[in-house]
């Protein structure tokens, strides 16, 4: 009576034991190790063990949370088994949720029938209980078996295991609670630094490539450049072994500027054929690689790696190619001697997608090194385009210089065989005059001149007065157009003048061009028109119109008319000049004004008549020109220009 009252007094113990555990503890095994402990002293306890699902999951996938044998081996605690009826004892208690009491006969038994029936070692005595949550739906099983004949389980120890079942489920309900929460906030905090490990892994790729833009903005190549390149990567993967090459497609080679390994202080070549060697490799497939020593092996015996060039001692490697589009540049390739150092997928993709932003640095720095070749090359050029059109316009410059003094030549040409016709008939006159006066004082002093003679001098010297005052008039006018002429095409002053007198004086210098041809020439221009501008340019202008007709408008020999009318419209003077003569295609007409365009090249025409005639209408006139032709319609100018000129030409 006493034993069994003190083990009561031990239940009611343990119970409370389990109640205050329950309370204080966050853990399911320490509490079932708690359970455990108490059972044990009120009955044989050895092999104890509890398996419960999962909260969220099938009641029939359970996990072994405690377990505690003398013989079997303990699974795995997050090792999941899915149950089926019929399988296990354990199997039946959950999945009936019936307690169960089974001898090693039984057992035994069971198992002959069904060979699969248990996985565990035949105890003498089983006994399991369900497990029930809140609302008495099964969470789980707890067991106790014995190996020894000597202890088996009566009817009051399962009596009372089953009672101490029911306090350890109501306990579970909370410690699965909790342990849910836990392993909600467990979960939650590594999704968090996950999260944050994502986030700092992006900055870090986000700052690297800031990086690498700024240095291909400000790097102009060379050895530094690959060294902070090598820095860059190596802030984002391990690469304490790292190689640079870069591939030739116009030789087929690929050279190795770049090179660090702890092994080997140079690279082993400098410079190889394009198809030898992993850079080779990696160029061909155009896509990353990651290889481990045992794959490296693999590749070199089936021969799809020729010739490996350096150490393949290596614990883990991983070369990407720099392609922009489908150029490729070369191949960064990284690699670990240390069994403790190996790449991850991850690694690969971080090393790929900065090769790429490489190869577009690379593709950066080469098209900013062509473009400052290419303004360089520019600039020369530039350079030598202005001197030889400094050296032009020297040339034009002196051409128009020398096709002005020139075309004055040829008034002064013109002007003198004009003047001696009359002063010829002059010298003439004289003569006879001289003679007569002779013949006349011999008659006198003969006594042989009557009045009829004397009559006849008088007449002779009246004729002959008449013809040298005639002719002698001639040629002061002349002298005084050509003088007036030629000092106003020789000086660049603005003086007042009378456009039409001006005109007349400049058309009578060019009477010896006209005179023996047939070609008339026809002038309208009111008398009151009054300018203040440069008369050497407008007289230049006009002898080149005049010029270029006679030269270029008539054939020898063709009649034509060459009309000049001039109007008033404001402050503007308005000059038509036209010809019928044979007129200019389109494409001529287009290259009228250009300097050195000429349609009588090698027969006299040098090509800057019109040339000079548009800039002096432009330029020292400040006016403009409009030039209308089509062939065998002849050619007209027409020209606006101010009546009072401001400005000084330049």
């Amino acid at each position: 009576m006493e034993s069994r009252l003190a083990r009561l007094e031990a239940v009611q113990a343990m119970l409370l034991e389990i109640g205050q555990k329950a309370s204080s503890c966050t853990d399911i095994s320490e509490f079932l190790q708690s359970v455990h402990a108490g059972l044990g002293r009120i009955m044989y306890a050895a092999n104890f063990f509890v398996a419960l699902s999962d909260a969220d999951g099938p009641v029939n996938q359970v996990r072994f949370v405690y377990f505690v044998d003398e013989v079997d081996e303990p699974p795995g605690r997050d090792e999941l088994f899915e149950l089926e009826e019929g399988e296990s004892p354990t199997a039946a208690v959950i999945i009936n949720d019936r307690s169960m009491i089974m001898t090693a006969a039984e057992h035994q038994a069971r198992r002959q029938d069904n060979a699969g029936f248990g996985i565990g070692t035949i105890a003498e005595h089983w006994m399991g209980c369900p497990l029930h949550d809140l609302n008495h739906q099964v969470l789980g099983a707890m067991v106790m078996q014995s190996y020894d004949k000597e202890h088996t389980y009566s009817t009051e120890d399962q009596a009372l295991f089953a009672q101490i079942a029911n306090h350890v489920s109501s306990a579970l309900q909370g410690l699965r609670s909790m342990d849910r929460l836990e392993r909600a906030v467990q979960e939650r905090t590594a999704l968090l630094a996950h999260e944050v490990a994502e986030r700092r892994r992006a900055e870090n790729i986000q700052r690297a490539l800031y990086q690498l833009a700024n240095l291909s903005a400000t790097a102009t190549g060379g050895s530094r450049l690959n060294m902070q390149l090598h820095q860059i990567i190596s802030e984002l993967v391990p690469a304490q072994n790292f190689l640079m090459a870069l591939y030739h497609p116009d030789t087929q080679e690929i050279s190795i500027p770049y090179f660090v390994d702890e092994k080997d202080e140079q690279a082993p070549v400098k410079r190889f054929d394009f198809g030898l060697g992993m850079s080779s490799y990696i160029l061909q497939r155009k896509q990353a690689q990651m290889l481990d020593r045992a794959a490296l092996e693999a590749l070199i015996a089936s021969g799809e790696l020729k010739q490996p060039l350096g150490s393949i001692e290596i614990a883990s490697w991983m070369g990407a190619p720099m392609l922009l589009g489908d150029t490729a540049y070369g191949v960064i390739i990284v690699q670990s001697y240390d069994d403790r150092v190996l790449y991850t997928q991850a690694d690969l993709d971080i090393l790929a997608f900065m090769a790429s932003h490489v190869a577009v640095a690379i593709a950066r720095m080469r098209a900013d090194r062509e473009i400052r070749r290419a303004k360089e090359a520019l600039e020369e050029q530039n350079a030598a385009l202005e001197s030889a059109m400094d050296s032009l316009k020297e040339a034009q410059g002196e051409l128009v210089r020398q096709e002005k003094l020139a075309s004055l030549g040829r008034l002064v040409a013109g002007v003198a065989h004009e003047i001696n016709t009359p002063l010829g008939i002059c010298v003439t006159a004289t003569s006879h005059l001289v003679e007569e006066l002779r013949l006349t004082r011999e008659e006198l002093a003969n006594g042989t001149l009557d009045e009829e003679g004397l009559q006849q001098f008088f007449g002779i010297i009246d004729q002959s007065l008449r013809i040298m005052t005639t002719n002698t008039q001639r040629a002061a006018a002349l002298v005084r157009s050509f003088k007036q002429v030629a000092v106003d095409q020789s000086a660049d002053d603005i003086r007042s003048f009378n456009l039409r007198r001006y005109l007349d004086e400049v058309l009578l210098s060019l009477q010896p061009k006209l005179k023996g041809k047939p070609v008339t020439l026809e002038v309208e221009c009111p008398e009151q028109i009054n300018m203040a501008s440069f008369p050497g340019a407008l007289s230049q202008v006009v002898t080149n119109m005049v010029v270029n007709s006679l030269v270029h408008g008539f054939e020898q020999g063709e009649p034509g008319v060459i009309r000049i009318s001039v109007a008033l419209d404001g402050d503007l003077v308005e000059l038509n000049y036209s010809d019928d003569g044979i007129g200019m295609d389109s494409a001529a007409l287009a290259q009228l004004f250009d300097p050195f365009y000429t349609t009588k090249r090698g027969t006299g025409g040098s090509g800057l008549g019109a040339h000079i005639l548009y800039n002096l209408v432009t330029g020292a006139l400040g006016g403009s020109v409009k030039v209308l032709s089509s062939p065998g319609l002849g050619l007209h100018y027409k020209l606006r220009f101010p009546k009072i000129q401001r400005k000084v030409a330049a």
